[in-house]
């Protein structure tokens, strides 16, 4: 099994340069391949392997212009040469999109570092190329120190994959694959069925205490406030920066969209930090199963009045980070269908009521059943999946 790692970096001012030096190579070798290949198709040639296109990449830095190239590492090109190629064969089989060239603007930045070159201690991480000389004190470029210690194993007998690193706006980060053995150890509790809702996160069928909607505590709300008052004090300095029918991006606007996307980059931190915790606490109970229902999200986000809330519950990443950690821990992970009407249907004697409305928050039924709508709900999932095994 291979388990994937993200940490941050927290490189010096020249390390920094270097990174966005090294993810701009890497833009632009992928747009040279696409160029390449779309010429080579319109006049009737064959598919160009990426070994040909290395070759004439490695005389293309010899030229006059690209002498920039050199001193970047040559591990970062060959991958964005061998990633638009793969690219290129996935339009091609049919199971992709045609790749479109990477905008300097818009594009993400990320490159890749050769497998055999990288090296992790417990604090810091060695690049490739940083500096050429091979004195100690310039050596120090290649190693950027990573905010977490000790995240990422590091040894002789560790085998990485696909070291890659990129940028979300503020931060670099370095993801890479860990070989690790696979979880022998088979769990042998009882399964847990989980309805996830708006009012409170999830609603798990082995304990009364749901897991609250993060963004109802007042620390969110806060955060919240602080970035409409920025969003509305941005959009008065454009307007008062206007110039006839364009807006003019002033200095101060450049520092206020900077302190905007710190706050946008807070909040996504608190929610997802909340979901590992939830989802680890889940897990760590050591179910035999667990059962989610599949839900229709971006149908539900049709709601104009429920949209904005769906959104920030963040449904999509609970089911991404629950499916992987019941991997790592040998627990079945199961969907029910779509249409199972786990809400509807009465979990003690099977009857089905189809005229509960969404405002209905009790689910009573004639059997005498009476209970919390969401947990009637997550027993019924859990049902579904004593079926399943």
């Amino acid at each position: 099994m291979i388990k994937g790692i993200k940490v941050m970096l927290i490189p010096n001012n020249k390390q920094n340069t270097k990174l966005f030096q090294y993810a701009g190579a890497s833009r632009f070798a992928y747009n040279w391949t696409l160029e390449k290949q779309q010429q080579n198709y319109k006049s009737g040639g064959k598919f160009i392997d990426d070994g040909e296109l290395r070759k004439e990449f490695t005389q293309l830095k010899k030229q006059e212009g690209y002498e920039w190239l050199n001193s970047i590492s040559n591990n970062v090109t060959k991958q964005a040469i061998k990633d638009a190629c793969n690219a290129y064969k996935r339009f091609f089989k049919g199971e992709s999109k045609f790749p479109r060239f990477k905008n300097k603007k818009k594009a993400a930045l990320k490159f890749y570092q050769d497998v055999e070159k990288i090296q992790f201690n417990g604090t810091h991480v060695k690049f490739e190329g940083f500096s050429a000389s091979k004195k100690k004190n310039k050596q120090k470029l290649n190693w950027v120190r990573l905010a977490e210690h000790n995240r990422i194993p590091f040894g002789e007998n560790v085998k990485y994959a696909n070291p890659r690193v990129s940028f979300d706006g503020l931060n670099w980060w370095i993801s890479v694959g860990i070989e690790d053995e696979d979880e022998v150890k088979q769990p042998a509790n009882e399964g847990i069925g989980i309805d996830l809702g708006i009012k409170d996160l999830a609603i798990c069928s082995d304990i009364d205490k749901p897991y609250k909607n993060i963004n109802k505590t007042s620390k969110v709300k806060k955060i919240k406030k602080k970035l409409r008052r920025l969003q509305r004090k941005i959009s008065k300095k454009y307007e008062m920066n206007k110039e006839g029918s364009c807006y003019k991006k002033t200095c101060n606007i450049i520092k206020l969209e900077n302190k905007l996307k710190r706050v946008h980059h807070q909040l996504k931190g608190i929610r997802h930090n909340y979901l590992h915790q939830t989802t680890s606490e889940i897990v760590s109970r050591e179910p035999m199963f667990i059962v989610l229902e599949d839900l229709a999200v971006s149908n539900m986000m049709k709601n104009k009045h429920l949209a904005k809330s769906i959104q920030e519950q963040c449904f999509c990443e609970f089911y991404r980070q629950l499916e992987y950690k019941s991997l790592w821990n040998n627990v079945k992970f199961i969907l029910a269908d779509r249409f199972y009407p786990s809400s509807k249907m009465c979990s003690v004697c099977g009857t089905i009521d189809k005229n509960l409305k969404l405002s209905d928050r009790t689910y009573i039924c004639e059997c005498g059943n009476k209970m919390d709508r969401d947990k009637n709900a997550s027993v019924n999932l859990k049902k579904v999946g004593e079926l399943a095994i």
